[in-house]
C-alpha cells in the first residue's frame, strides 16, 4: 500500500458512500496476501474506482488493474502509474500488458481485470461475452480467481455517460465477493471461462437482489 493507495482508496470510498447506500457482501473471499485476481461485471465507468476501494480498504491490498492505455494522460494518467495501474490497447491483442499482470500476479500482487472488456450497453441483458485476458492471467499463474458482481453504478454513470440528474437520487450500490475459482494447470480455457462466468453470473444476481433490482 503505498502512499496513493493509503489516501486514495479511503477517499474514493467515502466519495461512493456519499453518492450511493452502498451493501457489500462476501469481502472475506479476497485473501489478505498472496495472488489473487479480482474480477467483476462492468456496467459503469465507476466499477472499477468501487471494486478496487472496497478491496483496498476492507482488505488493506492495492489492486493492480488493466486499465485501458487511453486514459493515462494528464494528471488521471500520473495518478494511475503512481497506482502502479496497467495500461492495457483494447482489442490490439496486448501481450505486453497481460505479460505485467502475470509477472505481478507470480509476485504476490492481487490484479483486477474486467472479463467482458467493456462496459454494457444494456447490463439487464446478461453478461457480456467472457474474453480472454482472464484465463490468459489466470491458468499460468494458477492464481485463484474471485468473481464480483457489482449493481447500481450504471444508475449513476451509464456506458451512454454522466447521469447528473441521478446524483441526487442516492441509488444503491451493491458489491458481492464470490468463493474463489482455482484454475486447474491442464484445464482448457472455455472450460474455465465457463467455470467462470457461472460464478460470475450468482454473484451478479445476488448484488441486483441487494439492491433491491431483482432480475
Amino acid at each position: 500500500m503505498n502512499w496513493i493507495w493509503i489516501v486514495g482508496a479511503p477517499l474514493v470510498r467515502a466519495m461512493m458512500w456519499t453518492v450511493f447506500r452502498v451493501r457489500i457482501e462476501g469481502i472475506e473471499h479476497v485473501p489478505r496476501d498472496g495472488a489473487v485476481i479480482v474480477a467483476p461485471n462492468h456496467v459503469s465507468v465507476l466499477d472499477g474506482p468501487a471494486v478496487s476501494s472496497i478491496t483496498g480498504t476492507g482488505r488493506w491490498r492495492p489492486t493492480r488493474n488493466l486499465i485501458t492505455a487511453d486514459v493515462f494522460s494528464g494528471p488521471l494518467g500520473w495518478i494511475l502509474r503512481q497506482a502502479r495501474q496497467v495500461p492495457i490497447r483494447r482489442g490490439a491483442g496486448d501481450t505486453g500488458a497481460l505479460d505485467e499482470a502475470i509477472v505481478a500476479a507470480r509476485s504476490g500482487s492481487c490484479i483486477g481485470i474486467f472479463p467482458e472488456g467493456r462496459v454494457s450497453d444494456d447490463p439487464d441483458a446478461g453478461l457480456q461475452r467472457i474474453r480472454s485476458g482472464l484465463t490468459r492471467i489466470a491458468i499460468p499463474t494458477g492464481a485463484p480467481v474471485v468473481p464480483v458482481g457489482i449493481w447500481g453504478t450504471h444508475e449513476v454513470w451509464p456506458r451512454a455517460g454522466l447521469d447528473r440528474e441521478s446524483l441526487g437520487r442516492r441509488h444503491t450500490m451493491a458489491v458481492v465477493y464470490g468463493e474463489a475459482i482455482v484454475p486447474h494447470p491442464h484445464e482448457a480455457p472455455a472450460e474455465f471461462r465457463e467455470r467462470f462466468r457461472n460464478g460470475l453470473e450468482a454473484v451478479v444476481s445476488r448484488a441486483r437482489n441487494l439492491a433491491g433490482d431483482p432480475a
